[in-house]
């Protein structure tokens, strides 16, 4: 390897790229104009919500309580308990997204007419889901207040209820913009490296120079590096400026380690980079290479990964395909990293995962482009 030759031809590209007087404005004004529109997107409708109870109570109060949340068909019971100390494992482990406690004396609070307190703390970090999520609950503890109060009292005017104390951890706001804005860093590092590599790639074979590369000194190698790092260095920079946006435009603390966030990034680096090179085998024009990129891998990857429908609403066969999408192992690690600020102890798995799948179609496109080359 030509270290010499490479350094030319990274001067050749970033030269090249300069030059392209309709290119650069889309490159450097796309991820700002995505931001400001996918900041305050909209949430949609969820349900079989996953949710933990404790109980400390065990009254038939409670009970029925409990069985009001289930029986409505936006929540399911996934953990049951009756000792505090459980909660903050369910929520930081991500095994739920809300928390219903329910203190001692409730059902005696309930037959006495006063009122009832439950404490509900929820995953702030889920956005638009946590919202519609408190949404159902204060509907059900309204209906079940009426229900329940009325039987006691005899009467359609009850008096007491039950009050929920919400706190929600991690985004205590609940602005839909903390959770939409880290996925719009994914599509841009996705979107940025896949697109603009492959259709690098593709502008040399429409133009006839890469058959006027390949029959130079440099190698397939060299071609390869000099064509994947300028791009791979235009999505670090545009990174880089959504991260100061969202941080000191929007105010979306970065809670978790700055440098873990880059070097996992260069794990999610390695698939988007592989479908470009991959993207650059299969086609033969740069529009080609466009459309191909965003209906069979973009948009899948879209709506698949969680970026705009929550996952756990999915049937169960497109959750599990969902398992063999990256952008969805990368989303969860920039929102859990930046939201709540998750560590590599609990991100270890989406890492390794990140990092097979990106090898994987990395070594695949480079074996593939070679072979075209030849």
């Amino acid at each position: 390897m030509n270290i010499q030759r490479i350094v030319a031809l990274l001067k050749k590209e970033f030269t090249q790229l300069s030059r392209d007087k309709k290119l650069l404005p889309i490159i450097l004004l796309a991820p700002v104009v995505q931001l400001a529109l996918m900041g305050y997107a909209v949430s949609v409708e969820i349900k079989d919500i996953g949710i933990a109870v404790c109980d400390q109570d065990k009254s038939a109060e409670s009970r029925a309580l409990i069985e009001k949340l289930v029986t409505s068909g936006y929540f399911t019971v996934d953990y049951a308990t009756d000792d505090y100390n459980d909660v903050r494992s369910f929520l930081d482990g991500n095994k739920v997204t809300m928390v219903i406690v329910i203190p001692h004396r409730f059902g005696d609070r309930i037959v006495g007419r006063e009122q009832a307190k439950v404490q509900v703390l929820v995953d702030g970090s889920e956005g638009s889901t946590t919202a519609i999520a408190i949404g159902y609950l204060n509907q059900i503890l309204l209906e079940y207040s009426s229900g329940i109060l009325a039987e006691v009292v005899g009467t359609q005017h009850p008096l007491g209820g039950i009050d929920a104390e919400v706190r929600a951890w991690y985004n205590p706001d609940l602005k839909a913009r903390n959770y939409m804005v880290p996925g719009v860093l994914v599509m841009i590092l996705l979107a940025g490296t896949m697109n603009l590599t492959s259709m690098a790639i593709v502008r040399e074979k429409e133009i006839g120079t890469l058959e006027q590369l390949m029959v130079t000194p440099i190698t397939p190698t060299e071609l390869m590096i000099g064509k994947i790092v300028p791009f791979t260095a235009i999505s670090a920079a545009n990174a880089t400026v959504v991260l100061l946006v969202m941080v000191f435009g929007f105010g979306i603390p970065i809670r978790g380690s700055v440098p873990l966030l880059i070097g996992l990034s260069g794990l999610f680096l390695l698939t988007s980079l592989g479908l470009g090179l991959f993207l650059s085998t299969i086609s033969r024009t740069q529009q080609q290479a466009m459309m191909v990129g965003q209906f069979f891998i973009l948009q899948p990857m879209m709506y698949l990964s969680g970026y705009v429908f929550p996952v756990d609403n999915m049937p169960k066969i497109l959750q599990a395909i969902s398992w063999a999408i990256p952008m969805r192992h990368f989303l969860y690690i920039v929102r859990s990293l930046m939201l709540k600020g998750d560590g590599l102890q609990n991100l270890w798995l989406q890492a390794l995962l990140l990092l097979l799948m990106g090898a994987g179609v990395l070594t695949g496109s480079i074996l593939r482009f070679h072979k075209k080359l030849d």
